[in-house]
């Protein structure tokens, strides 16, 4: 129950709880960081851990001088921490691939989603790992489909290392830049709630395109 309790926190009071870590131990945030954005890529199993709020959050606590927090020492952990998760999915979907595509499902994923995904990658190429990163469950899912499927590692590692950069890189720098404005301070959750939804906005898109397609056959 307490570790459920802890992921209700992360995901509805993200700053606060974070904010109430470093004050209660200091840089052993740290390691809460890196576990939670393993956890969230690495684990399929785990899509609805924070992501995009978490990198904002941490980049705006590094931006406070009284937290003493290292902005860059949060993003070279946090890209580490995402390339160890990716390449956890992607073997772990490599040796499950099989399995799912003989029994049809494993977990919530079936063998649908494997072929789907890979037409995905067919069409928009390998760039559409880079791309997932950016919206969430996708980004959890997306490795392990990738294993699961044709694409070679070669062709996706290059990929996940440059989205990994540009994904923890970018989003938390902006926290770090933009976290001492005085609208972001006093408006907080609204500001992390628009940040999920237009992370959300391909995956309603990509929805609504579909419902679409299948009222005009």
């Amino acid at each position: 129950m307490e570790i459920l309790e802890i992921l209700k926190e992360l995901l509805t009071n993200t700053k606060e709880y974070l904010e109430l870590f470093v004050t209660n131990h200091g840089t052993l945030i740290y390691g809460l960081l890196f576990l939670i954005v393993f956890c969230e890529t690495g684990l399929v199993f785990l899509p609805l851990l924070p992501g995009d709020s978490l990198l904002f959050t941490a980049g705006v606590l590094a931006g406070n001088s009284a937290n003493n927090l290292n902005v860059w020492l949060i993003i070279v952990l946090l890209i580490v921490a995402a390339l160890l998760g990716d390449n956890t999915n992607y073997f772990v979907g490599k040796y499950l691939g099989g399995m799912i595509k003989k029994k049809k499902k494993f977990l919530f994923l079936k063998e649908e989603h494997i072929q789907k995904t890979e037409a995905y990658y067919q069409k928009y190429g390998a760039k559409t790992v880079i791309i997932a990163r950016f919206i969430p469950i996708v980004r959890t899912v997306a490795p392990f489909v990738a294993g699961a499927g044709s694409m070679t590692y070669k062709k996706y590692i290059v990929n996940c290392i440059f989205g990994a950069i540009l994904w923890v890189g970018g989003v938390t720098l902006i926290g770090y830049a933009l976290g001492n404005v005085p609208f972001v301070q006093n408006n907080f959750k609204m500001v992390i709630l628009g940040i999920i939804g237009l992370s959300l906005l391909p995956i309603i898109i990509e929805f609504l395109k579909a419902k679409f397609n299948q009222s005009k056959v």
